[in-house]
């Protein structure tokens, strides 16, 4: 087989949530213990670091990966979906897994394959397990892909497991409240295996107690222990960049930490990061120079996108992959904090979202340019405009992503501000 022909029975032939959305979801771990055991269990040899929640979970895994990185490590970084290339997924120290990797897997494995049936996202777990494997990487950061108690991410035995925060998000397979949503997340605790939680909320705190408490696992709510100060967003040679401070049981922990990631979420994700890496690291004190250079170098060390990306300065256009409530609220809070004259959103969503709920959060003052993903999942324009009409957004509807882009800028004057989302789909085809 060739690389194009193994890309094309990933996509083509394999049911693909990201493609297909919800018939494509498995609902227990059988199929992905039994790839595993045909390739002999290669995670069983892996130092991991499992990560979920409903956001941040992607910021947090690549903030923790590029730290290790930052410290010598050798880190594999396992994340979902891809923004452009399939390649994406599977990185060791920010270099994306080889073509030739992929082809030989799947050519090995093409006839089990055709047995078992799996999902597109069951082999690609199993593909980054036995890369990182036979790679001898040091840690590998494991990204969750949907919930966690039967995500086919949860066969790892981490040395910490780190649940960001929980939030309304894929309800029709992890349930409609958020206790039960947590509960969902909680899955990935392991016993006696320490676990953070990044954000305390009152609905959901008491089943992470619980959940830790059957499990015997040590557990950490972030932001009861960190806290960032002195935080200050400006801009450096064309960039936008933020300032803090990190102080631990209220001592101030590490000092004048600058991260390109600007979007107000990311205050949560900060507080986890240094949870997680001081759990891991046994509550040894990270070397300031190496937390310092593997926040600030993100983007670079691990090619991380699609969060609060700034496309162009004049007009002032903005990328953030946000799709659900907890998400486009706090993307709504920062866009209103920067000053312009006229808002101009390129908006997209996918059809197994709460639409209402995105919608009755968005600004009524905003020009809009609805579109439509080149994905099945992808919502149809028109009905996209005829509800957002519904909730006093008003705009054009247009054939393509790019079309859509490419009017807010010629529309837009550089007092603007464009801003492009509702779905990483929606900015994956803009980037």
């Amino acid at each position: 087989m060739t690389y194009s022909e193994c890309l094309r029975f990933l996509y083509e032939s394999l049911p693909m949530y990201q493609r297909i959305g919800p018939a494509a979801y498995k609902a227990d771990l059988h199929n992905t213990i039994a790839l595993l055991n045909h390739i002999e269990n290669p995670q069983q040899h892996l130092r991991c670091i499992h990560i979920a929640g409903t956001n941040g979970k992607g910021s947090v895994s690549h903030m923790i990966a590029s730290v290790l990185q930052s410290l010598g490590y050798n880190v594999g970084l396992y994340t979902s979906p891809h923004l452009k290339t399939f390649r994406e997924r599977i990185l060791i120290n920010g270099k994306q897994i080889s073509p030739t990797f992929i082809t030989q897997f799947v050519s090995r494995h093409i006839d089990f394959f055709k047995e078992l049936q799996p999902s597109f996202f069951e082999i690609t777990v199993a593909m980054a397990f036995e890369y990182f494997y036979r790679k001898k990487i040091d840690i590998a950061v494991i990204e969750t892909g949907l919930g966690g108690r039967l995500d086919s991410t949860n066969v790892i035995t981490p040395d910490v497991s780190v649940i960001t925060n929980i939030g309304y998000d894929h309800t029709q397979f992890l349930g409609n409240t958020l206790t039960k949503i947590a509960a969902e997340k909680a899955g990935i605790i392991k016993s006696h295996i320490p676990v953070v939680i990044g954000e305390t909320h009152n609905e959901t705190r008491e089943v992470f107690i619980e959940a830790a408490e059957k499990q015997q696992a040590p557990l950490v709510f972030a932001d009861q222990v960190y806290d960032l100060q002195n935080i200050n967003y400006f801009r450096r040679s064309g960039q936008s960049l933020v300032s803090f401070d990190v102080y631990k049981q209220h001592k101030l922990y590490k000092k004048h930490i600058i991260s390109p990631l600007t979007g107000f979420y990311q205050q949560k994700n900060f507080l986890t990061v240094s949870a997680a890496l001081d759990i891991f690291f046994h509550n040894m004190d990270i070397p300031a120079y190496a937390y310092k250079r593997g926040i600030k170098n993100c983007l670079t060390t691990t090619g991380f996108k699609g969060r609060w990306q700034i496309l162009q300065k004049k007009p002032l256009c903005i990328a953030d992959i946000a799709h659900n409530e907890d998400g486009i609220r706090m993307v709504c809070k920062q866009l209103q904090s920067i000053p312009h004259q006229t808002l101009r959103i390129v908006l997209g969503v996918v059809n197994d979202k709460d639409i209402e709920a995105i919608l009755q959060l968005l600004p009524k003052n905003a020009v809009y340019y609805f579109c439509k993903a080149n994905i099945p999942r992808g919502l149809d324009v028109n009905l996209l405009c005829e509800k957002a009409q519904q909730h006093q957004l008003y705009g054009k509807s247009y054939t393509s992503v790019k079309a859509a882009y490419r009017a807010a800028k010629t529309e837009a004057d550089n007092q603007d501000v464009v801003f492009v989302g509702g779905s990483a789909f929606i900015v994956a085809e803009i980037l």
